[in-house]
């Protein structure tokens, strides 16, 4: 049987706190999990290197721990046979898999790397180059978003494979579809401070120049909801809160729905977006980098200064039939776990008994 060392830096797989990165995780050790011959997918460790202030104590306290669980994963004398890593960058570099792959003489593979060329000076410049350094030594990179593709491939060693992979579900059929016939939008995302609370701001701000009647449900919950309450309190029952819910309670929503409304800041690509297209939900959303590589035909992205762009879209799509039929065919084409599978089965460097 062929093992893959699996290993997530910024937040492993079984993280107790919900994220779309941790989503991401798991449905890339499901994809793995499903290739011929039914590979063994072992995570390797939950050492988790981000250093989100630019502390340099504790990028050297991590450092340090990554060494002694080097040392400590060889001591084990594993037979896995690959090493992939999801989601390195200058805030959570992969600190482990080069040396244990090196040591083990096995092929590396990043999942989503990035390079940030600018970062090598300042308070992540030792992170920034041990990022750097993982990129470098990755037999294949597999990059999600367009974004990154150009750095990536200016850097790029001769020999190594840069690979298109779409981000995707962790499911190999289609949920429910949204049978929503009303004016109900739909916004999915943490209420807390930073890029989740400056779309927020930009929706609040967006909403009054729409000329359709609408009701907004805002589902999540964080550190920063008496703000963004705040935000929305001149619409008055207008919004509602709903406060964090289980993926299935979500779902539930999406179904209900008829418009799924994002700007998304700074996301590296929303996982929220393709769970609402699942259900055949229309999505408006602004047009960044990232958000464009999921958002399918028959999505809106005006551009990110154009707030009167942004309602003008949300009015087209209330007064729009539901498109639900093509924007499920996107999905299922583009963004299922079995697409990634695929994809993994062809690029991998895998031993020939898993082809």
């Amino acid at each position: 049987m062929t093992a893959i060392a699996f290993y997530a830096p910024l937040k492993p797989p079984d993280h107790p706190k919900p994220s779309g990165d941790r989503t991401m995780a798991q449905g890339i050790m499901a994809a793995l999990k499903d290739l011929p011959n039914a590979p063994r997918v072992d995570l390797v460790s939950r050492l988790q290197t981000r250093d989100g202030s630019g502390d340099a104590d504790n990028q050297r306290r991590l450092l340090v721990e990554a060494e002694q669980e080097i040392t400590h994963l060889l001591a084990l004398k594993p037979d896995w046979q690959i090493w992939i890593t999801y989601h390195n960058y200058y805030k959570a570099p992969d600190l482990i898999g080069p040396a244990v792959a090196r040591a083990l003489n096995i092929p590396y593979v990043l999942i989503e790397a990035s390079r940030s060329p600018k970062r090598l000076s300042g308070p992540w410049a030792d992170y920034a180059k041990r990022a750097e350094a993982a990129c470098d030594a990755a037999d294949v990179i597999f990059y999600m978003t367009e974004r990154d593709r150009p750095a990536l491939a200016a850097a790029r060693a001769t020999a190594q494979q840069l690979v298109n992979l779409k981000p995707f579900l962790n499911r190999t059929t289609l949920p429910a579809p949204c049978t929503g016939s009303g004016n109900t939008l739909l916004a999915v995302g943490m209420l807390r401070d930073g890029d989740k609370l400056a779309s927020y701001r930009l929706l609040a701000k967006a909403l009054p120049l729409c000329k359709q009647p609408w009701q907004l449900r805002i589902v999540g919950d964080g550190p920063a909801r008496q703000e963004v309450e705040g935000l929305f309190a001149p619409f008055g029952a207008q919004v509602r809160f709903t406060g964090q819910l289980s993926p299935e309670q979500v779902a539930d929503e999406m179904t209900r729905a008829r418009l799924f409304v994002w700007p998304g800041v700074n996301e590296a690509f929303g996982m929220a977006y393709l769970e609402a297209q699942a259900h055949g939900l229309p999505v408006v959303a602004q047009n960044r980098p990232g958000v464009r590589d999921v958002i399918g035909p028959t999505g809106a992205l005006p551009e990110p200064d154009d707030l009167a762009a942004f309602a003008q879209a949300i009015d087209t799509k209330l007064c729009a039939a539901l498109a639900s039929d093509e924007t499920r065919h996107y999905i299922s084409q583009n963004h299922l776990r079995g697409a990634a599978t695929a994809l993994y089965a062809r690029a991998l460097p895998l031993p020939k008994d898993c082809p």
